[in-house]
């Protein structure tokens, strides 16, 4: 790990920088600043960022096959034409909780939106606690709800084979796992792979590398794990 080289490619201006995606057609990376309201790209040839304006906190971004993309704004999914910069709502979760707005998400390996929701901080991770779930916008654009009472829905990926999805409730200090269906995109079996103790910090964002390993963010702690899933043993802190 020796090698690892970190570089801040934009200095300020953000709020809470969250869901980096690599849009290759563009050369560019994606991302979004929840409070700020904006999209963001950022273009590692002319070091240029641009930014969409939306009218609700945005918390992640996804590459759309038709082109454009598509972000969690507020408590919709929607399409966002970056060349129009116009909005188009696609589905509204949790009509009965206004205080409610979408946190991280991700697209599956057969193009399903996973996302989930939380109540919107008191301050940071003090919030209404089990107001949030746990849904999945499909390709035909239906919406499935596959659990509530989450507390705040973050980090999410599938192994390699995808056989299983892997998940994080960030005030649970868990990462879980469960039996998944690429087929159906079906979540089953429930269980957890690594917990953290409360002094190493709330376990926010997550990604898994070509080796299999988990990468965690820790929001307030400001350092990154990567743990192994199969044995639950830590391997890089930092």
């Amino acid at each position: 790990m020796s090698s690892v080289r970190v570089e801040c490619v934009v200095s300020s201006g953000f709020g809470i920088g969250e869901s980096p995606v690599w849009d290759e057609k563009e050369g560019a990376l994606l991302c979004v600043d929840i409070p700020g309201r904006r999209a963001c790209r950022w273009s590692p040839g002319s070091g240029q960022l641009q930014a969409v304006p939306l009218d609700a906190p945005v918390s992640s971004v996804a590459l759309r096959k038709s082109g454009g993309y598509v972000v969690t704004l507020g408590t919709r999914f929607a399409a966002l034409n970056w060349k129009e910069q116009q909005v188009t709502t696609i589905a509204h979760v949790d009509k009965d909780k206004p205080n409610n707005r979408f946190n991280d998400g991700k697209v599956d390996p057969a193009g399903r939106y996973f996302a989930g929701t939380m109540a919107e901080e008191i301050r940071p991770a003090v919030l209404e606690r089990n107001q949030g779930s746990l849904y999945t916008l499909c390709p035909d654009l239906s919406v499935v709800k596959h659990f509530d009472r989450v507390d705040i829905s973050n980090g999410l990926d599938w192994s390699l084979d995808h056989k299983t999805f892997f998940y994080i409730d960030s005030l649970s200090y868990s990462v879980d796992a469960f039996d998944y269906d690429i087929q159906t995109g079906k979540i089953d079996n429930r269980r957890s792979v690594y917990k953290l103790e409360k002094e190493e910090s709330i376990p926010d964002g997550m990604c898994i590398d070509t080796e299999g390993k988990l990468w965690v963010a820790c929001y307030d702690g400001g350092r990154v794990i990567r743990l192994d899933p199969e044995t639950a043993v830590l391997c890089f802190c930092s």
